[in-house]
């Protein structure tokens, strides 16, 4: 369905069509229409689906009907978990509404809060914040909420995840009543539900795609290594397909710096993005690797729903989360927008469970490849906890699971290094191409700056 018969007006079409869209993906078909008719919404979808244009949109066309907004007060507030996403969302608030008379601004911590009072004394139309900043602005009667129209929680399953309930509760008891509400998760567990029901009125549910799926678009593959090679194993992969673009994940801060160090010290560029690093390190992190000036970008949790880069191919799981669902969010960075991308997961023996927990979430029995050179030692006994059905105490998910292996896995008369070529080969030109275009688009910026 085309963006104008969604009832969204010319100047939000055409700032659509200036992002290059022009036909609405299932989740802005069924919010867009809803929430333009000032429903409660809650709705359920897949990263890289489209969720933020689905309530920027509508929500950008509600205010651009009202007056402005008063002095210190805010009409629409988005909240979200995460630094990165706040910016990123206040990023397409900002590109979205470049054709209306509407005032924006993000606010988090990790930075100033002067600045952030400043741009509040003269009102701002759309809010976007993250928790703890908002309620220390508002502590300092930097904010008033008093004229709220719109409160949109951006990742609500995340913000459980980090602990975020309480803020979020407290946050509700300084707003309106009467306002409309929608609610945006990836997942759809009973914490998530229990959760809604005390911020929404009566809302409409919208789940375009099971809450436990990963996109099709992603080819997903576990290679089995020893933990203490998996360091070598990522920078051969890089080097062998020549990625010239990865975003990492791993468990810990320390494990983000220590992976940095050995990547650039095998001559691959590479930065860390965590809790520990200031906001203006992880700006300038986020922002090279965008511009592809880093190849690699090593991330904790804190990051799997705030980095949106166009054509990412690549994803690496270096550490297993310990939370199934991460690992859809993590994998939900590539295969955004209809684009192809690759997830690849290494695997060690301490890992099984993780990896099992992650089969049993989203009902798919993965096959492990191992790499030429790079066996694990307890091959053997890998072997054996790979080999069990992880759906066998349910029938139909067994066969669901059947139906549902990576299309892309190697026949047995393969070798590993044969299904390395085959698996990877196939996203070599595609990372390649969005490498030139990157580094094109740089070039231009570059240029333009001294214009």
């Amino acid at each position: 369905m085309s963006f104008d018969a969604l009832g969204l007006c010319d100047a939000l079409v055409q700032a659509v069509a200036d992002k290059g869209y022009t036909v609405a993906s299932q989740i802005q078909g069924e919010a867009i229409p809803a929430i333009l008719n000032q429903r409660d919404v809650m709705a359920v979808a897949q990263t890289g689906t489209g969720k933020t244009a689905a309530f920027t949109l509508p929500v950008l066309q509600l205010l651009s009907a009202g007056e402005s907004a008063q002095p210190h007060h805010v009409r629409a507030l988005i909240i979200t978990p995460t630094r990165e996403l706040a910016a990123q969302v206040a990023k397409s608030v900002e590109n979205y509404s470049g054709l209306l008379n509407i005032r924006s601004g993000a606010v988090f911590g990790g930075v100033r809060i002067e600045p952030q009072i400043r741009q509040l004394q003269q009102g701002v139309d759309v809010l976007v914040a993250t928790p703890g900043r908002l309620i220390d602005l508002y502590n300092q009667q930097a904010i008033s909420f008093e004229h709220l129209e719109i409160l949109v929680l951006d990742e609500a399953d995340r913000m459980l995840d980090l602990g975020f309930v309480e803020d979020i509760q407290h946050i509700q008891t300084l707003l309106p009543s009467k306002r409309q509400t929608l609610l945006f998760s990836a997942t759809f567990s009973n914490d998530i539900q229990t959760f809604a029901k005390n911020m929404l009125n009566m809302p409409l549910i919208i789940a375009v795609t099971a809450v436990n799926s990963t996109v099709n678009t992603v080819a997903q593959t576990f290679h089995p290594v020893d933990k203490e090679r998996k360091s070598e194993v990522l920078i051969h992969l890089i080097k062998k397909h020549q990625w010239q673009q990865a975003l990492v994940f791993v468990r810990t801060k320390r494990s983000a710096d220590s992976l940095v160090t050995q990547l650039e010290s095998a001559g691959i560029s590479a930065a860390s993005i965590h809790a520990n690093r200031t906001q203006h390190a992880r700006t300038l992190a986020l922002d090279g690797f965008k511009n592809a000036s880093i190849r690699v970008l090593v991330a904790t949790d804190i990051a799997a729903r705030g980095i949106d880069v166009n054509q990412l191919n690549c994803v690496v799981n270096f550490d297993l989360p310990y939370v199934p669902e991460d690992y859809v969010h993590r994998i939900g960075r590539t295969g955004r927008a209809g684009y192809t991308g690759l997830a690849v997961s290494l695997f060690s023996e301490d890992e099984t469970k993780q990896l099992l927990s992650i089969e049993r979430f989203i009902g798919v029995q993965f096959k492990r490849e191992f790499i030429l050179g790079f066996t694990p030692k307890h091959k053997a006994s890998s072997a054996s906890a790979l080999s069990k059905n992880t759906t066998s105490d349910n029938p139909n998910r067994k066969n669901e699971s059947a139906k549902k292996q990576h299309d892309g896995k190697v026949s047995k008369g393969k070798s590993s290094n044969d299904y390395d070529d085959d698996l990877y080969g196939n996203f070599e030109a595609n990372s390649q191409t969005a490498h030139r275009g990157q580094k094109q688009g740089a070039s231009v910026a570059k240029r333009s700056r001294k214009k």
